[in-house]
């Protein structure tokens, strides 16, 4: 069985002479029960390269103390950790399925095997409000870890250090920063390393090199505009104080974004296995930006490794979507229901929808689960990193990236130009229909044009913007392709219940009134579209 834990916690390293003074009175603590020793014997686990470690997430065994067993840390929100806990049983070499789970889209077909060991004799000591409840634990460790050898005949390296935990337990942050102060006036250290495993594999780990690119957010907004503003905001400085900015090439740009997304996608994967909201919506998102960044960009990377990747990351969103679109669909006609005038709801409309909703939700989980499972997914995974370890970039990467990044956004334009093109064209199904493929090229456009907004600032940006209404309007004419479809099955299986049906007629009318309007709205924003692409075009 798996627990879960919040672990809000500050780390400080501290000398052999360091005293302890005295926390009674810091904050609410009243009295300060123990010292109590323990002794805590760790194997750590991760692949060769770091994967996990480098994610800031860890793995071990741990034996001794409260809370022997497995442990899985991932980082949390502002700065606090996720802990998931089980059971140590009889495993030790090899992590078994049931911990890995929830790190497999990081390991990807590796498996995790022994990286150190960390022996702690501790003594902890148990800060008291005057009631007696435990506000936050002090650990005093003194640590020997051991790097294992990476390769047979090389030797393990051993390090050796004393830290200081302090742990919330039913205390709050003013009370962690109150002892934290008086750690540091008694003459400890704040840790530069946030775990004890980043301290013994330090010297494994490699140096961070400066993002190529600003990152984008998972979620399908507009958070990339944001990063225009800082980024463009920081270049105004220096070219006030006179400094050169560095020419940047196609190929850091590119692969800064690709790097960005894949960290997004692996950020995700890790949301949905430990069922976090909205992991499936982000997950999907992150394949769809991979998608459109190696597409625009195949002068850049050479689409002979690219295309197989893009395949691919087809696959995993085709899978999952199913159960979002669906899901999306129930929880608005849920809603659009509970807004009708009663005397217009006839027979158990809102049960029929929430039963739906449960049984669609355990099937979508079903299948979420065996996709991220699939070693077809897991593959893809290797093959994204072994595409940024070596790129397979073009003799266009090594050029300044201005006129890659205008051509890509004037590509992707042209291309959303014929499709639009031929939607005014045509008629009835035919219309609908080419309207979802305007939406999905006006996300490539708009996804170009977050990666072209390094170079070219305000108009990228502005570009950004108007392709996100556009989504957003013809993402609801979508939409309602789904609620209509989920209207009729349901209306026919009340039907065959013995219900009445009108109602669900009456949802499917109100939602072919609602794509109405929303195509209506793209027509009259398809003009400020056309000028936003041609500007960033310009400007090559």
């Amino acid at each position: 069985m798996t627990t879960e834990h919040i672990e809000v916690e500050r780390k400080f390293e501290a000398d052999e002479s360091l005293a302890l003074p005295d926390l009674t009175g810091t904050g609410a603590v009243a009295a300060v029960d123990g010292p109590e020793e323990q002794a805590l014997e760790a194997t750590y686990y991760d692949t060769p390269d770091l994967r996990l470690l480098r994610s800031r997430v860890t793995l071990r065994r741990r034996t001794g103390g409260a809370d022997a067993g497995w442990h899985v840390k991932l980082p949390g929100a502002n700065g606090s950790r996720r802990e998931l806990h089980q059971p140590p049983g009889r495993a030790a070499r090899t992590a078994p399925r049931s911990v890995t789970g929830p790190v497999l889209g990081l390991l990807g077909t590796a498996a995790a095997e022994p990286v150190a060991t960390i022996a702690t004799r501790r003594v902890v000591h148990r800060l008291l409000d005057e009631q007696g409840r435990v506000l936050a634990e002090l650990a005093d460790d003194s640590v020997v870890g051991t790097a294992l050898a990476t390769d047979p005949g090389e030797p393990a390296t051993v390090t050796s250090w004393r830290e200081l935990e302090v742990e919330l337990v039913d205390g709050d942050e003013a009370l962690l920063e109150a002892v934290a102060e008086r750690l540091v006036a008694a003459g400890a250290r704040p840790s530069a390393l946030p775990s004890k495993l980043g301290r013994v594999l330090d010297g494994r780990l490699p140096v961070p090199a400066p993002p190529a690119a600003e990152p984008e957010a998972a979620e399908d907004g507009g958070s990339g505009t944001k990063g225009t503003k800082g980024t463009k905001g920081k270049k105004r400085k220096k070219a006030a104080k006179g400094e050169r900015l560095p020419a940047r090439t196609a190929g850091e740009v590119v692969l800064g974004a690709v790097a960005g997304q894949l960290k997004a996608l692996r950020d995700a994967d890790l949301a949905v296995r430990t069922e976090q909201p909205e992991g499936v919506h982000d997950l999907r998102v992150a394949c769809r930006r991979l998608r459109s960044i190696l597409a625009a960009f195949r002068p850049v990377l050479d689409r002979e490794h690219t295309d197989p990747l893009r395949t691919e990351l087809q696959w995993v969103g085709a899978q999952l979507s199913g159960a979002r679109d669906t899901e999306v669909a129930l929880s608005h006609l849920r809603e659009l229901v509970a807004a009708q005038p009663v005397e217009l709801v006839l027979g158990p409309v809102a049960a029929r929808l929430q039963q739906t909703e449960i049984k669609d939700h355990e099937a979508g989980a079903r299948r979420v689960t065996r996709t991220l499972t699939d070693r077809r997914y897991l593959q893809l995974l290797d093959a994204l990193d072994a595409l940024l370890a070596q790129p397979p970039v073009t003799e266009l990467a090594a050029e300044p990236a201005s006129a890659p990044l205008a051509d890509a956004v004037r590509r992707s334009g042209k291309r959303l130009r014929r499709l639009v093109e031929a939607a005014r064209e045509a008629e009835g199904a035919e219309r609908h229909h080419l309207l979802h493929e305007v939406r999905k090229a006006t996300k490539r456009v708009r996804y170009t044009a977050e990666v072209a907004a390094t170079g070219f600032g305000e108009p990228a940006a502005a570009l950004v913007a108007c392709t996100k209404e556009v989504q957003d309007r013809l993402g609801t004419a979508q939409d309602t392709v789904v609620t209509r479809d989920v209207a009729v099955r349901l209306g026919r299986a009340a039907y065959a219940a013995g219900e009445n049906a009108w109602t669900y007629g009456r949802l499917h009318a109100l939602e072919e009134a609602r794509a109405a309007a929303a195509e209506d709205g793209f027509w009259t924003l398809e003009p400020g579209l056309r000028r936003a692409i041609r500007t960033v075009v310009r400007l090559a």
